[in-house]
């Protein structure tokens, strides 16, 4: 009987750790190719005075009948210099960021073998955060104006919950996310629920593409805003059946759940301390409990509809 237990513990430790190591994977094989080029340095570091040659490698960024005054005249605003100089400081060396993107789209090839990453160009948006990274392809655009670190004065106006993610750790998060929206097909369910599940898919891959980031870093909420989420999740289940939530088509419930918002929207006294897009979260822990009860790849769950994931999910929220 004593060697049974121990049989039986060592069964369960081994259970266990293939269960946490499912989505750590071998990339150590797996070659991409790829190029950074540095356009804001060539920009403004020369002063303008490469511009023909830019205009003639980078038309993209040079819209046809702009005159070059426009362009020479940028380069010379003050604002623009302090800009590019804040850059330079935080990004003059990018090998940390070039090490992090190569690892992510070591793990995007791996599970979509035909994936080819993306040339990266750098660049200055005079902080658009809406645009942080736009990927074409061939061509990936990362605003790194936008990620000079949340506490950069530069920032001071900006709502928490969007400064929180002006910060080196999130390019990869935000590529990633870019990468996503063109594998994921858009949902035709109409649903909260379906809405939630949707957004969880996202998500999930991200727990694919990068492991070993944090769910705070993921998702983009600060630790206390996750930490909320998760002591609170029990209620939040209970309070979207209770007001018959679920497989309404109320479009409200996006601004309310579902779109980046400082906080979740209960109307209820403890809302400010819940953190946006509560919604998606929830639909997350929804797809990590059917990709753990369910033996399917990750092609079979990027085709399914969101109530079948749901109804074979077993999601029952922590208490």
């Amino acid at each position: 009987m004593r060697h049974f237990s121990r049989f039986f513990l060592m069964l369960i430790f081994l259970i266990s750790c293939q269960k946490e190591t499912k989505k750590d994977i071998d990339t150590s094989g797996i070659q991409v190719q790829y190029s950074i080029d540095r356009f804001e340095q060539l920009f403004y570091g020369y002063k303008g005075t490469n511009l023909q040659g830019l205009k003639e490698k980078y038309s993209l960024m040079f819209p046809a009948n702009t005159p070059d005054s426009i362009w020479l005249a940028k380069v010379n605003d003050k604002d623009e210099k302090e800009l590019f100089g804040e850059t330079e400081k935080r990004y003059k060396d990018f090998s940390q960021v070039e090490n992090d993107l190569t690892n992510l789209f070591k793990h995007i090839k791996y599970y979509h073998p035909k994936f080819e990453a993306p040339d990266v160009i750098t660049v200055l948006s005079n902080i658009d955060y809406a645009y942080r990274v736009v990927y074409e392809g061939l061509l990936l655009f990362i605003s790194i104006d936008v990620y000079l670190g949340e506490d950069h004065p530069f920032y001071a106006d900006y709502p928490d919950y969007i400064k929180i993610n002006n910060k080196q750790e999130r390019i990869a998060v935000d590529v990633a996310n870019k990468i996503i929206d063109t594998q994921v097909r858009p949902s035709l369910n109409r649903s909260f629920l379906g809405k939630m599940i949707a957004a969880g898919k996202k998500l999930y891959l991200l727990d694919l593409y990068i492991p070993l980031e944090s769910d705070e870093l993921k998702i983009g909420y600060s630790k206390e805003k996750l930490n909320w989420a998760k002591d609170n999740e029990e209620q939040i289940w209970r309070y979207f059946i209770e007001k018959d939530l679920l497989y309404s088509t109320d479009t409200k419930l996006n601004k309310r759940f579902l779109e980046e918002a400082p906080f979740s929207k209960f109307y209820l006294g403890e809302d400010v301390n819940s953190p946006g897009r509560i919604g998606q979260w929830i639909g997350w822990q929804i797809v990590r409990s059917f990709m753990d009860n369910n033996d399917v790849s990750l092609q079979t769950l990027l085709k399914m509809n969101e109530d079948e994931i749901f109804q074979k999910s077993n999601y029952k929220p922590k208490k």
